[in-house]
């Protein structure tokens, strides 16, 4: 399912119209975006938390000449499923 769709099937299942569903999904979207890039974490019952994690410095290596590189140290996102979406998914 791609955007358009889930705009689609949510105006119908809420009884908005698709403009409506839109703007809601994509405030859903900025506000987890935000919340996520500020440091914080959001949780939804039943579909998971969205959080960022810390990744430590490292070294690497360039497949190409097989040199060593310095990986710098970043924040990723993160998402961790609930358990009844993971069970749901299981069945």
């Amino acid at each position: 399912m791609n955007k358009a769709e889930l705009v689609k099937h949510l105006a119908e299942s809420a009884d908005v119209t698709k403009a409506q569903a839109e703007s809601i999904l994509n405030e859903l979207v900025a506000t987890v975006k935000d919340t996520v890039a500020a440091g914080n974490e959001i949780t939804i019952t039943d579909l998971g938390k969205f959080s960022a994690t810390e990744r430590a410095a490292r070294t690497g290596r360039n497949p190409k000449t097989g040199e060593d590189i310095e990986i710098p140290a970043k924040r990723a996102p993160k998402f961790s499923p609930a358990k009844s979406f993971k069970d749901l998914v299981n069945k």
